[in-house]
């Protein structure tokens, strides 16, 4: 597949997973990637925000969605205090879908950078 159509097929699939500002940046270093980047990239699982606004509806009280961002501090806390006692959980449905798309941002970065590390040593190790 073309490089500008990778590109385009992972942004028409995942650009609602990423804070707005930050879709340039993302498509510009899509635009960079070789085919073991992108495949390292494309292995990495990103969470939908509308998904995750749902799970924070449904179970945030209990600290749910704070543990499927990674965040196991904040979810023990929320789970301990039952939501804050129902205030932490309610700021949290208004905040959960910008958090995930951070997350999501992070985790690209990481896969990108793995990506990099991943083919920097594949280079070497032909020599």
């Amino acid at each position: 597949m073309e490089q500008k159509d990778r590109t385009a097929a992972f942004l028409n699939l995942y650009a609602k997973y990423f804070p707005p500002e930050n879709i340039i940046e993302i498509k510009m270093i899509l635009e960079g990637l070789d085919e073991n980047q992108y495949a390292v990239l494309s292995a990495s699982e990103f969470r939908d925000p509308v998904l995750m606004l749902i799970i924070s509806i449904v179970g945030g009280y209990f600290g749910i969605d704070r543990f499927m961002l990674g965040q196991i501090g904040l979810g023990i806390l929320k789970l301990i205090t039952g939501g804050g006692c129902g205030i932490w959980w309610i700021v949290d449905l208004f905040l959960i879908q910008n958090l995930t798309k951070k997350k999501n941002y992070e985790k690209f970065c990481y896969a990108v950078a793995a990506g990099q590390r991943t083919a920097s040593f594949s280079v070497d190790g032909d020599r």
